[in-house]
């Protein structure tokens, strides 16, 4: 298999929303996986392996992103990187935790 593309609805449910230190968190768990990790909100695409992409997204809690990986490794990468939003990057305040679902992409 050649590679596999996913994506994966998630949402922001840390109080401060996606600001460096998520944001960083993000990127070095994206860096462990060959796969493309692509960010999408609005429609705008971010680049999912770049702090300075993701400091732009303006991500406040309850905000709905859309995870796509292109890879061999896509649907692991998808799983750990939902498992940190459901987390909610370790911060605390977590009122509830994100509902992640599966799309096709």
């Amino acid at each position: 298999m050649a590679g596999t593309r996913a994506s994966r609805l998630v949402t922001v449910c840390n109080a401060q929303g996606i600001h460096a230190r998520p944001a960083d968190m993000f990127v070095r768990l994206a860096n462990r996986f060959d796969a493309t990790i692509t960010v999408i909100k609005d429609g705008e695409r971010f680049d999912g392996k770049s702090i300075l992409s993701l400091m732009t997204l303006g991500a406040g809690r309850g905000t709905q992103l859309v995870l796509q990986a292109d890879g061999t490794d896509a649907d692991a990468a998808l799983d750990a990187l939902a498992e940190l939003f459901g987390r909610g990057f370790d911060e605390m305040g977590v009122a509830e935790p994100a509902k992640d679902q599966s799309t096709e992409g």
